[in-house]
């Protein structure tokens, strides 16, 4: 069992290291303790957890990826973050995703590397947006990558 742990403390300690162009995805969000947060296409969940780590008690993240792997090493990886209270984690695509029916809706998205929305897969791009939009407060806001380092993009944003 130690060595276990110590495994799985280890991999913890290599993934959330992370990368300079993530950190400043990180460091880019205009970030608040108290903002519902949504990250689409989490991958091993370290800039979720990097997020959930600079949320107060009224903040939250949900790290979602279309993953079943990205999204069982996410939560394999994030027991402390999920404890908290501060994230959560689903199995989404974008294009599928629709708030749970006693979900708030999110103040910020953001997506890194995501094919729908950075031009990948054009046809389901609008489809994509109308999720997310429907998932938004209405002075919610969208970034996705391809900027410096990221750029936002304007929608129509739900009514909440």
């Amino acid at each position: 069992m130690g060595k276990e742990h110590s495994v799985n403390k280890s991999l913890r300690a290599s993934a959330d290291e992370l990368s300079p162009r993530l950190a400043a995805v990180v460091e880019s969000l205009p970030l608040r303790s108290d903002l519902r947060v949504l990250e689409i296409g989490c991958g091993t969940g370290a800039v979720a957890r990097a997020i959930a780590r600079q949320l107060g008690d009224g903040g939250h993240i949900l790290a979602m990826d279309r993953s079943e792997k990205a999204v069982q090493l996410t939560i394999q990886l994030s027991q402390d973050e999920i404890a908290s209270g501060r994230l959560s984690v689903r199995q989404s695509s974008v294009e599928d995703f629709t708030l749970d029916h006693d979900e708030a809706p999110f103040d910020l998205v953001f997506a890194v590397r995501v094919g729908v929305l950075d031009g990948r897969h054009p046809n389901e791009r609008l489809l994509a947006l109308g999720r997310i939009a429907a998932a938004m407060t209405s002075s919610g806001r969208l970034f996705i990558d391809g900027g410096n380092p990221l750029r936002e993009i304007q929608i129509e944003k739900g009514t909440t």
